[in-house]
This record gives structure tokens, sequence and C-alpha cells, in this order.
């Protein structure tokens, strides 16, 4: 996965599965794809639940194949990027389907839950395919170990409950803007055919990224002259 890859490790579950909304370009510059992996149970549907509506259910009902969350974010002043979340089932009859799913997503998070080991060991998997701070159960992974994995595959590590709430907003908007950044710096590219990123005025993207380099430049020729 590109810049949006990142570990996460939430509390307990839950379920939902809204119908996608019909796009409204007024409503946002940018739409980002992303996609939520790992085995089933450990929180993923509770994380875009908690997210997307500041819920939390205690019982909840498997994914079944993929459901689709939506949340809008001001990446910055003026700009109003619309996150499409896919939320993928983990048990492995479901992975023909959500394999589908892999292309056409910009970013990708890693669940696992920090009181079930094999759902830690199996992060490698997920990725190779493409904090409850009061948990439940015995923690079963130490933060180090889950920062060391993610320092392995070059990625950031951020533990949340979907239970409390407790870093859930800031580990989703975190991947949100390593998107968004890496899309002005051109390390993320729009392309035709490919959903993972879409513009509502491709033509202000390029401004953006003119105005940043212009700013960029500036900054270094300072840094030459008065370093």
């Amino acid at each position: 996965m590109g810049p949006g890859a990142q570990i996460l490790s939430p509390g307990r579950l839950h379920p939902f599965s809204p119908a996608p909304p019909t796009m409204d370009l007024t409503l946002w510059q940018y739409q980002f794809r992303i996609i939520m992996l790992g085995d089933s149970t450990v929180g993923k549907s509770s994380l875009l639940k908690r997210y997307t509506e500041n819920l939390f259910l205690e019982s909840i009902n498997q994914t079944v194949g993929v459901d689709f969350y939506v949340h809008f974010l001001e990446v910055e002043p003026g700009v109003r990027v619309k996150l499409q979340f896919w939320d993928t089932a983990g048990q492995e009859r479901f992975r023909s389907v959500t394999r589908s799913y892999y292309r056409n997503s910009v970013g990708g998070l890693l669940v696992f839950d920090i009181t079930n080991r094999a759902s830690f060991d199996h992060i490698k998997d997920w990725h190779t395919e493409k904090s409850d701070r009061d948990p439940v159960g015995e923690r079963a992974v130490s933060r180090e170990e889950a920062e060391k994995l993610a320092g392995q595959l070059g990625m950031p590590y951020r533990e949340a409950s979907a239970k409390t709430g407790h870093n859930v907003r800031e580990s989703l908007e975190l991947l949100a803007r390593r998107v968004y950044h890496g899309l002005l710096s051109g390390e993320v590219e729009l392309q035709e055919g490919w959903d993972g990123v879409k513009c509502a005025a491709p033509q202000a993207l390029q401004l953006q990224r003119a105005s940043q380099a212009t700013v960029s430049k500036t900054s270094n020729s300072n840094k030459k002259c008065c370093g």
C-alpha cells in the first residue's frame, strides 16, 4: 500500500452497513477510498461506527463481504475531503471478495486486537496481500512489539478504542491527512479509472501543487542564505 498504510489496534467491536450516498461534487474537493483489513472480530466495524456516528455497540453481527462508511473531513481550511471507508470481512471465505477492493484504495488500516495474539500474528499476512486503555482481556501483544512491527513495515502505529472513543478520530484522520499531503506532493497521483482518489476540480489541485512547490523552494532558499 502507499502513503496511507497504517497499523491500528482497537478495543472491542460492533456492525453497520449503510448504503453509499449519492455522490455530490459540491460537498467535497477530494474523495479518498480507504480499506480496513484484519481478522474478523478485531473491531474494524466498531472503529468506523465510533468515528462516523460516535456510537459503540456491545453486541454485533460480523461483516459479510464488505460494508461501506462515509465521513467528511476538512483537512485544512477550505479543503473538504470525502472519506470512503470499505470495511472488509476478516473470514477466509470472503478473501476473494475483499481482494477486489485492494487496487481501488489509496490507503489502508491494518487492524488487530491487543488481547488477541493471533490477530497480531496475522498482520504481516494482511500486509502482504496488499488501545483500548482498559481491555477486557489480558494484553497479549505489547505496545513495543507492535511498534517494532509497524517500523519494519514502514508504517505508523496507533492504539485506539472503539468502546471509549480513545484515539479513534486521531488515528483515522492521521491516515486521511497522509493521503492528502501525498496528493499535494505528487506521491499520490490521480489516475483515470482508479477510485482510490477522486478530485472534483483537478485544476485546483494543480494550483495547490504549484503553490506548495513555490513555498518549499522559497523555504529552501532562505535556509541556504541564512544557514
